[in-house]
């Protein structure tokens, strides 16, 4: 039993081990947010209360059924490989 319980002392202490990571937490995400920050162009766009001009109703929903119907069928198969023949040969 007391062999036992000395092989099992470093498991049970492993569980008391602190993982956090203060250090790393601290600044976590910080570079994300940077890039995000940087890559907007008008911060103040989501204050903007003028409706944004562009399509008419009838040509933007064309296009939306348009772009959605050329997921129906799948394109058709192209067989780019010929090995040794098939064209001219008999």
């Amino acid at each position: 039993m007391k062999k036992l319980s000395i092989a099992l002392m470093p498991v049970l202490l492993a569980g008391c081990a602190s993982s956090a990571t203060p250090n790393y937490d601290a600044r976590f995400g910080d570079a994300v947010r940077e890039a995000r920050q940087r890559m907007t162009i008008n911060q103040d766009a989501g204050k903007n209360a003028d409706p944004v001009a562009g399509m008419d109703g009838k040509a933007a929903r064309d296009a939306a059924v348009l772009y959605q119907k050329t997921f129906t069928a799948p394109p058709p198969v192209v067989n780019v490989i010929n090995i040794g023949g098939g064209v001219g040969s008999k």
